[in-house]
């Protein structure tokens, strides 16, 4: 697998982003009551899995899929069965990941020579992706999510254990954008070639795995220190924004007073 820098039961809205998530050392991850009413009306039973395609219904649907696919990015069959080809990933991580202080990001050639950079210094700091960040994968049919999930994180030279993370499919369907958590074990490209090369039918999106409970044993010290300084900083920030929308408030009150007792009665 190359990169380019370009188990849940069931799918569930955009409606339940984690805006309604509430995180705490003492009860884990929950939503408030109302997300958990809408969730209850979006979420869609997964669909079974039917039998494995044969090598010529393959070859048919990879035809049909390069006939549509217009940038050059269709897939190409082996003579054992697999075939390759192109994904993109929609970063959509809402917490810091973890990556070695100081080392350069990861060249093509590091990536070649599968240089392992991250190895080369025990300091660590934290900071945000991108949200919307999209990254090409080159992968093969054989490819698992757990793999794909690896090389994103290789990529970006995160050192945080994979199994914080998780990579879900994002289909439209009824007028509602809807996501399903895929298994570890699922492969992307199969999944792409069944959807066809529309992003706006099937795209694959890379967020936290919220299993529902915190694996604090999947977090270093540091990592906690670190996420305390944060959600620290957050803090400050949310109360010094409360307290300038009171005092604008306080302003404008103390404005139509005075103007209030400048009119004749």
């Amino acid at each position: 697998m190359t990169v380019d820098s370009s188990m849940s039961s069931g799918y569930c809205s955009l409606d339940e982003e984690l805006e309604d998530c509430f995180f705490t050392a003492k009860t884990t991850f929950f939503r408030n009551a109302q997300s958990k009413h809408l969730s209850k009306n979006v979420c869609k039973p997964v669909e079974e899995t039917q039998r494995p395609p044969t090598l010529q219904e393959i070859k048919q649907k990879i035809d049909s899929y390069n006939t549509r696919e217009k940038n050059c990015l269709g897939m190409k069959l082996s003579e054992d069965g697999t075939y390759t080809g192109f994904i993109k990933v929609h970063l959509k991580l809402r917490r810091p990941v973890t990556v070695p202080a100081g080392i350069r990001p990861q060249s093509i050639y590091d990536a070649m020579k599968e240089v392992n950079l991250a190895a080369t210094t025990d300091k660590r700091t934290s900071f945000y992706l991108p949200l919307d960040a999209i990254k090409q994968l080159h992968i093969s049919s054989t490819t698992t999510v757990s793999e794909v999930i690896q090389g994103l994180l290789k990529k970006f030279m995160v050192v945080d254990n994979p199994q914080k993370f998780a990579l879900f499919k994002r289909i439209h369907k009824d007028g509602q954008v809807l996501f399903q958590k895929l298994s570890i074990a699922d492969r992307p490209l199969y999944l792409r070639l069944l959807a066809g090369p529309d992003t706006e039918v099937l795209s694959f999106v890379l967020k936290e795995n919220e299993t529902g409970e915190v694996e604090w044993d999947a977090f270093s010290i540091p990592e906690l220190q670190n996420f305390l300084t944060i959600l620290e900083k957050e803090e400050q920030d949310k109360i010094q924004q409360v307290q300038k929308k009171y005092d604008k408030f306080r302003q404008k009150l103390e404005e139509a007073l005075r103007e209030s007792q400048g009119k004749p009665g």
